[in-house]
C-alpha cells in the first residue's frame, strides 16, 4: 500500500510526523531522498513528535544515534551514508537493533539493502518545484 502527502514547508513537518504515525505501524523505516532532500529534518520532526526531548542529529559519523520517547521507548536513527559495504553495518552489531523491536529510522537503507527485514517500509521524500512529496510504502 502506497499513500501520500505534500509537505510545502518545514513549518508543516510536525504535521507530516503526525500524519506518518497515524498510518504507519511498523517499526523499521527506511527514509529515501536524494542528498538535501530533508531525511534528518524530518527524522528530526517525527522524534519530536514522538515525545523526544533530546537534540536529535544526523549520525553520519557514528552511524546510529539512540534516543528515548517516554511512549515509543528506544529509537535508534541510522545514517549509512559513508558505508563502503555492509561489513561495516555487520560490524556495529545493526541486525541486533533492527530486530531489538524498538523503532528504526534509517537514512540511505539501500546501502544494507541485504541486511534489512523482510517486513520494513519505506518513506520516499522527493522535491518537485519547492515542495517535498512524501510517499510512504507499507508492506503488507
Amino acid at each position: 500500500m502506497v499513500i501520500s502527502r505534500e509537505v510545502k514547508n518545514t513549518g508543516e513537518l510536525p504535521d507530516a510526523a503526525r500524519w506518518l504515525l497515524q498510518n504507519w505501524k511498523g517499526q523499521v523505516l527506511a527514509i529515501e531522498g536524494e542528498m538535501g532532500a530533508g531525511k534528518t529534518t524530518f527524522i528530526q520532526s517525527l522524534c519530536r513528535e514522538m515525545g523526544v526531548e533530546d537534540k536529535v542529529s544526523s549520525p553520519t559519523f557514528s552511524l546510529v544515534n539512540e534516543y528515548y520517547s517516554p511512549s515509543y521507548g528506544s529509537l535508534y536513527h541510522f545514517d549509512f551514508y559513508r558505508l563502503e559495504d555492509e561489513n561495516e553495518a555487520l560490524d556495529m552489531g545493526v541486525e541486533d537493533y533492527l530486530y531489538s523491536g524498538n523503532y528504526c529510522f534509517m537514512e540511505w537503507a539501500e546501502k544494507i539493502s541485504n541486511l534489512l527485514p523482510d517486513t520494513y517500509d519505506r518513506l520516499r521524500i522527493s522535491v518537485k518545484q519547492g515542495i517535498r512529496i512524501f510517499e510512504l510504502n507499507i508492506t503488507e
